[in-house]
């Protein structure tokens, strides 16, 4: 049984892949702009080179969780989301209202997705 790390750092490992699972760390955006809509298109943008790197996609998504630093912005975020998600293949997802690490950051995205 073998454990596959994607662009590990001192801290941590942005995606680590185990027994057919890809965990991807919490990805914020790059680019931390006043809008929660383009931080999420870059963090989904993120999502989907992890995946492909890991031999997976976003129609094999299990479970995620989101982070928003206000909650007002739900409305904002998922119509991006909804937009990215593959039709008829959504994870189980949470998503919460939270402090994130920087003052930047509005939105924080956490996936884990099956590797077929």
């Amino acid at each position: 049984m073998s454990i596959e790390r994607y662009e590990v750092g001192p801290r941590m490992s942005q995606a680590v892949v185990h027994r057919g699972i890809a965990y991807l760390a919490g990805i914020v955006a790059d680019e931390p702009v006043p809008s929660v809509g383009e931080q999420t298109r870059q963090v989904l943008a993120k999502i989907d080179r992890l995946l492909a790197a890991a031999g997976s996609d976003k129609t094999n998504l299990l479970k995620a969780t989101i982070w928003l630093t206000d909650i007002r912005r739900f409305d904002e975020m998922n119509a991006v989301w909804e937009a990215w998600v593959a039709a008829g293949k959504p994870p189980a997802r949470a998503t919460v209202e939270a402090r994130l690490a920087g003052p930047g950051y509005l939105v924080e995205i956490m996936v884990e997705a099956a590797v077929l």
